[in-house]
């Protein structure tokens, strides 16, 4: 055993030197610390993964036998592990470290976990927990002055790169062991006020908001609730722990307060606030397939008691004014709530000034920031659907195609759809194949009925996402036998092939014999890749030899224009 015992410890130990020796070599390390003021170091974490003849030490938990069951039980018990094993590995780690503590390799807290195979079975540990209190210190300075000249008194954006830490710190309970929920929440909200001129930028301030809200509430705050049986290829499982119920009753008192002020500031002092701004967060800015990870996050606080998810699953978030999501007149009556991107709308008399403020309605929100993937549950007498096969027989569909009988509204209509369109979005009440971005029923009504939306269906193509959407090929058709091939029809018709799919087929070859349209679809094609050319032509005319084969066979202007398209084709 004791031979035994020695191969393991060599092979430990060696590996932690190894991965020591490693990173002192790296040249960037001053470089790289020097980015911001919020990072005091490279590396706060690493595991020991023990498998003999292939054990491992990385910054990152590679999982790679995790979820497995393994068949070979380990050498040693649990209690050899934890009394004799650990404390020799803690003795070589702290050794690195007290060389290496104050360089830049060291962040001001170093964790070491370790995992191992026993005889009771696979043992996971933390080993080490190191603080280096100059470190901290120094860090916590910093914070406060970056939010102090950055945030507080500043008027500038601010950089991605120094939010990925803060956001982080600030949930940080090594660092802030008292959680300042109101403080934090401010600090959020100054980053996403900073940034709003950049939207690139915004989006990925935004998301390091929430990946760090979420970090914190899957790792400190639900598991003081709930069991959690996680996975890599699955979400999460939740389960109430007996008698889990939230610790305060503060929502009460802000339901009891008569001042809006302070019951909106009492309302966002405790933890589970940060839960409910996590979900907002996630439903407001998030991609349509992360929306149900919100929604989780409400229901779990609804569970333990908070009054406040309940209200926010039933009447919304509270972001918006209660006149921007509640209208009701003698036409209509329209409700909004963000959690579950809906739009109720109860149409009380069919006439246009009814579709008219559900319009208004609908594009208000949009432009406040209301998620773009939303459906609507309408309520009308009127059955309608627009004249294109393959669409979802939706109540969002019917709204659209019921408001696009009154062609006064049209205007209201591209404005609607100019604001909804998105790419990566989808109506909430669409899938698979008839998947559409919103703004698809405006877009392709208003491009059936007049020219003067042609642009619009430019406009619409540009941003569809034609790996997770097909309707475009039913609006294609649809289009060419309502509108034709005409000169003014080109330009949105080229757009519009540019995101099509290999199974759409347009008899359109009789239109193109006419020189003039020909020429006008070569002028079009101009300036377009190789393979873009090839699938707005592939609908038109099948694979490139059948096109050789009409050139060589055609005369003249045709055959000069014919010539052209293969040749813009790269062919």
């Amino acid at each position: 055993m004791s031979t035994l015992y020695d191969q393991a410890m060599e092979e430990m130990m060696t590996t932690i030197h190894e991965w020591f020796d490693e990173q002192e070599q790296r040249d960037d390390l001053e470089s790289v610390v020097k980015r911001t003021t919020l990072q005091m170091g490279i590396f706060n974490d690493i595991l020991l993964d023990y498998r003999p003849g292939r054990t491992t030490v990385d910054s990152v938990d590679l999982g790679l036998d995790d979820g497995l069951k393994s068949k070979q039980a380990g050498a040693f018990t649990e209690e050899q592990v934890r009394n004799e094993i650990g404390p020799r590995l803690v003795e070589v780690v702290q050794g690195r470290l007290d060389k290496l503590a104050d360089s830049p390799l060291i962040d001001y807290r170093f964790t070491f976990r370790g995992k191992f195979p026993t005889t009771e079975g696979k043992l996971q540990l933390t080993l080490l927990e190191y603080i280096n209190e100059e470190k901290k210190q120094q860090l916590l300075e910093r914070i406060h002055t970056y939010i102090d000249q950055k945030l507080e008194n500043g008027a500038y954006p601010t950089k991605p790169l120094e939010s990925f830490f803060l956001t982080r710190h600030l949930l940080d309970p090594k660092l802030f062991p008292e959680l300042d929920v109101a403080w934090i929440l401010r600090q959020y909200d100054r980053i996403q006020e900073l940034n709003q001129g950049r939207p690139e930028a915004l989006v990925e301030h935004r998301g390091d908001i929430t990946r760090a809200l979420k970090a914190w509430a899957e790792s400190q705050f639900l598991p003081q609730y709930y069991d959690v049986q996680s996975s890599a290829y699955r979400t999460n499982e939740y389960s109430l722990k007996p008698g889990a119920t939230l610790e305060w009753d503060v929502e009460s008192q802000a339901d009891q307060s008569s001042d809006k002020k302070q019951k909106a500031q009492v309302a966002g002092t405790q933890p589970i606030d940060l839960l409910l701004y996590a979900a907002v967060m996630i439903l407001r800015f998030e991609p349509n397939y992360s929306k149900a990870e919100g929604q989780t996050y409400l229901e779990l606080a609804k569970q333990l008691g908070s009054r406040r998810a309940a209200l926010m699953m039933t009447e919304g978030s509270g972001t918006y004014a209660k006149e921007d999501i509640h209208v009701k007149t003698e036409e209509v009556e329209c409700k909004a709530n963000d959690v579950f991107a809906l739009m109720t709308i109860h149409i009380r008399k069919e006439e246009p000034g009814a579709y008219q403020q559900a319009l208004t309605f609908i594009t208000h929100l949009l432009k406040q920031g209301f998620p773009k993937s939303y459906k609507i549950k309408l309520k009308s007498s009127v059955k309608q659907y627009l004249p294109i096969k393959g669409l979802a027989k939706s109540d969002t569909h019917r709204f659209f195609a019921n408001a696009l009988k009154y062609p006064g509204l049209y205007p209201l209509l591209e404005e609607y759809a100019r604001e909804a369109i998105q790419e990566f979005e989808f109506y909430e009440d669409t899938e698979g194949e008839k998947n559409g971005m919103p703004g698809s029923y405006a877009t392709f009504g208003l491009g059936l009925v007049d020219e003067r939306y042609f642009p619009l269906i430019e406009y619409y193509m540009g941003e569809v996402d034609d790996e997770h959407q097909l309707i475009q090929d039913k609006f294609i058709a649809a289009f060419v036998e309502q509108q034709g091939v005409t000169a003014q029809s080109i330009p949105a018709l080229v757009a519009s092939l540019r995101r099509s799919t290999d199974s759409l087929k347009l008899k359109i070859q009789p239109e193109l014999e006419n020189d003039e349209i020909l020429e006008r679809l070569v002028r079009q094609i101009q300036g377009l890749e190789h393979y873009e050319v090839e699938r707005v032509l592939y609908p038109i005319f099948g694979k490139v030899e059948k096109l050789t084969t009409l050139a060589r066979k055609a005369e003249g202007r045709r055959k000069e224009l014919l010539l052209k398209l293969l040749q813009a084709a790269g062919k």
